[in-house]
């Protein structure tokens, strides 16, 4: 199969879909016509793409936890937990490690010895092995809709069973799902495996049956430069619409300076749009979520309450549609389901306080968007020159010459070259711009940024303080300034 954008063909999906469905013995649950009858059948309470529609109409920015465990009952007393003792306005299902790596043997030892210990023994829940009756089973027993999320670089198999199991979101992307998960797995691939997701899922769209695509917007989550996830996620956009999804939430994770977090969140539907009419793809609902900081967290709780407060307060002011809450126990591991659902209720406190405030349009917020703006445009027009119109063709090049680079990323397909560091008021800027396209007069805005900080510091800019910034809001900070 040659990589393109273009639609996927019938006969070829089809082939795929026999060696998809024939990876382990749950792929035979799947029935394409009872699924969609299924789907038809549930209440538009719990269909995703319904009520993310309803949030952007209404301005309101709704939460969702993580949360996943290995076993079938528990997994749903988990979920309830949360909808009911934390007020999750959507609900996700996280897989386990061994099924985002296509590891379903090892998967089902996991339920096996979770069994006998009787706690999971998995960091998810592992769909697959589950089957179709069991995904359908979690979709009943809540209220609220329920969304897949993972890490799968080949997450093929794992759509067919959740999204025939009644689920109505999937996360994910050829690219988000790949480059800051894997090391040794080619783009090309990934991309090409995601478009069959993709065309899964606009099959279901054809059938009259919504369901929402969501790429990872946060990437690494570690100082990665709004231009960059924005320019993933647009390229993440097209390549699904042109498989024929019809609802995409496109995402982003905070870095922290909140002008420049709003910035972003105020942009990323705007350059989604304009690329998707641009290369001519019907309209699309565009809906945003916001990740609360992914990067490292203090261990005291109160403290760890700060920096879900201020995701929130983030959030809010963004008017992102929805937003991914962290936990009191983040630093910790694995959170117990109370402190998972005191973050929701911490969160949820400061989405209503300011759900009827703004930031004005002052220079700086205007500086702040016409930079990503500008940096997202040059990444993106370089994708499409390289594929001569082909937005998968151009990623793949693109990759390859460093036009498009995340920052501490596994995979050797990433040049990893650019290093962020954050600027004085812990915006997030660009101390290496490696193979990025940017011109001369966006580039001499990073140094000069990075260079006042160094003054105000009164030390070099160096890569000591890309060092500082990783572990700074750990340590109570959000710029990682030296200890006086």
């Amino acid at each position: 199969m040659e990589l393109t954008v273009k639609q996927m063909d019938r006969e070829e999906f089809e082939r795929q879909r026999q060696e998809v469905l024939a990876q382990w013995p749950t792929g035979k649950e799947v029935n394409f016509e009872d699924a969609v009858a299924y789907h038809k059948a549930l209440p538009k309470s719990k269909i995703f793409a319904e009520k993310l529609a309803e949030g952007k109409a209404s301005g309101i920015t709704y939460a969702q936890p993580r949360a996943g465990v290995a076993l079938i009952n528990e997994h749903i007393e988990l979920l309830r937990y949360l909808q009911d003792e934390g007020g999750a306005d959507f609900l996700p299902t996280t897989i386990d490690s061994y099924t985002r790596q296509n590891r379903y043997k090892e998967a089902q030892a996991g339920i096996e010895e979770s069994r006998v210990v009787g706690r999971s023994m998995l960091n998810g829940f592992p769909a697959v092995n589950h089957g179709v009756s069991a995904c359908r089973r979690v979709v009943e027993s809540v209220k609220a809709p329920v969304q897949v999320r993972h890490g799968t670089p080949d997450g093929r198999l794992l759509a067919e069973i959740t999204l025939a199991g009644g689920f109505t979101d999937y996360e994910g992307g050829g690219i988000s799902y790949n480059i800051p998960y894997a090391k040794d797995v080619s783009i090309e691939s990934t991309i090409k495996y995601w478009q069959y997701v993709d065309r899964l899922i606009g099959l279901y769209e054809e059938h009259g049956v919504k369901i929402n695509r969501e790429p990872f917007g946060p990437l690494t989550g570690t100082l990665v430069p709004p231009c960059i996830s924005h320019a993933v996620a647009v390229v993440e956009a097209v390549l699904a619409v042109a498989q024929g999804v019809k609802s995409v939430t496109l995402g982003y994770g905070q870095c922290g300076n909140l002008i420049q977090d709003v910035a972003a969140l105020r942009t990323l539907p705007v350059l989604a749009e304009e690329y998707l009419n641009k290369l001519g793809y019907p309209e699309t609902m565009i809906t945003t979520v916001f990740h609360q900081w992914m990067g490292g967290f203090p261990q005291d709780e109160a403290k760890a309450y700060g920096v879900i407060s201020w995701g929130a307060t983030a959030a809010a002011l963004g008017k992102a549609t929805k937003v991914i809450v962290k936990t009191p126990h983040e630093a910790l591991g694995i959170p117990t389901k109370e402190a998972n659902a005191a973050g929701l209720r911490t969160t949820k406190q400061i989405l209503n306080m300011l759900k009827d405030q703004t930031l004005p349009m002052t220079d700086d917020m205007a500086l702040e968007q016409n930079i990503i703006l500008s940096e997202a445009r040059l990444i993106l027009d370089r994708i499409l020159e390289f594929g001569e119109g082909d937005i998968a063709v151009g990623t793949v090049r693109a990759f390859q010459a460093g036009t498009i680079d995340v920052p501490f990323a596994p995979s050797r397909f990433n040049a990893g070259k650019i290093l962020p560091a954050r600027d004085t008021q812990g915006a997030v800027r660009l101390l290496d711009f490696g193979n990025l396209p940017f011109t001369d007069d966006i580039k001499e805005f990073h140094k000069e940024r990075i260079a006042k900080r160094g003054r105000d510091e009164g030390r070099d800019p160096s890569f000591q303080m890309v060092i500082d910034d990783i572990y700074a809001i750990g340590k109570g900070m959000l710029v990682g300034r030296p200890r006086s």
